[in-house]
């Protein structure tokens, strides 16, 4: 705790001098600063800034949000992955305009009853729009904490995390809490990095921070190894002819519910069981050609996927499976979320205008 009670100054006054420019920031508008700490979680800020400026065009305030058809709101969030954040975020936005009359509550537990807001979300919220004086407490702000005070706690573990907000609460300043918490997040990402030493010579806490004094900075924070993930192969099918491809709608409810993917098997198939699919689905294939391996990592799961392009002369309905669509491939970007897993092969579907530009071994 005494290292703590002397962060505040110096870092307000690296803050100011070394803030980065943030579509985002000192907007003093809290759909702003919810919008953009969702998308923010787990992804880059250079990788959110095309994203949230693409979003707030098309959704400009709550209202726009809660009204929004789901595919077009699941387009738009395509690439970002973690779906279930923004399907939370259009519930929460409706029960704003139902409670609230289209206004984020001014009001820190108010805010975490809302759906998808945890205590990171509400408390940037409080803080950066509405000036509240509550920790928000991220990955970076944890591990800039744990190397400050050398706090040898497991950062995955919700004790740790709420003694660190603790502490927070009784050194964050009254005045600019939010400038104080926005500090500490962009000390971590642009000086106490998460992989790779840290820009120590460019700390404000050089004086007074343990890990830098005892040169012990490879220690903190403490974190208990992640189970291992489990893989799955995959066989993807992109199944076309020169104007459609066949997509499926996955299930409302599970991994990457309600978007869009290519028929699959849950195997790495051979081209002579890729064969016997097709036979089986009543599809006669005209050529068959090799798509490039992919993989793909979840939280839990990676897969593993081959790939092969099935062209048809014509789409006709394929064996009892109803979710399956024939799409015309010009309105896949703007109509059909298919989640970044796919990106391997949707990216080569964009690049293909026919059969005489099809790439690839023929098989």
């Amino acid at each position: 705790m005494n290292s703590l009670r002397q962060i505040g100054e110096p870092l307000m006054k690296w803050y100011q001098e070394n803030k980065r420019v943030l579509p985002w920031r000192d907007q003093n508008n809290a759909y702003y600063t919810w919008v953009s700490e969702i998308m923010l979680q787990q992804t880059r800020v250079e990788a959110v800034k095309p994203y949230f400026q693409r979003f707030m065009e098309e959704l400009p305030d709550i209202e726009a949000l809660a009204r929004c058809p789901e595919e077009k709101l699941l387009k738009l969030w395509e690439g970002l992955g973690y779906y279930n954040r923004v399907r939370n975020m259009q519930k929460a936005a409706q029960e704003v305009m139902e409670k609230y009359g289209g206004q984020l509550p001014r009001n820190y537990e108010l805010l975490r009853e809302l759906k998808g807001i945890g205590n990171y979300t509400a408390g940037a919220i409080a803080s950066i729009a509405y000036e509240i004086a509550v920790p928000a407490v991220d990955g970076n702000v944890l591990r800039v904490i744990s190397r400050v005070t050398e706090n040898g706690g497991d950062i995955r573990k919700q004790s740790v995390k709420r003694q660190i907000e603790e502490e927070l609460r009784e050194v964050i300043p009254r005045e600019k809490p939010g400038d104080f918490n926005q500090a500490l997040m962009e000390l971590g990402a642009t000086v106490c990095l998460p992989n790779g030493a840290p820009k120590c010579s460019n700390c404000p806490w050089q004086e007074f921070c343990l890990v830098g004094l005892h040169g012990t900075w490879q220690q903190y924070p403490q974190k208990a190894a992640k189970k291992a993930r489990t893989i799955e192969d995959k066989t993807i099918l992109v199944i076309r002819t020169s104007r459609q491809v066949v997509l499926r709608k996955r299930p409302k409810k599970g991994l990457l519910a309600g978007l869009y993917e290519f028929p699959a098997m849950d195997k790495k198939a051979s081209l002579e069981e890729v064969r016997e699919w097709l036979k089986k689905q009543g599809v006669e294939a005209v050529r068959i050609e090799t798509l490039p391996e992919s993989k793909h990592i979840f939280t839990h799961k990676e897969w593993h996927m081959t790939g092969y392009q099935v062209l048809v002369d014509e789409l006709e309905p394929m064996g009892q499976d109803e979710s399956l669509l024939f799409v015309e491939t010009q309105e896949i970007e703007g109509n059909y979320p298919i989640p970044s897993a796919f990106a391997a092969y949707s990216a080569y579907l964009k690049i293909q205008t026919g059969i005489q530009k099809m790439k690839g071994t023929t098989l």
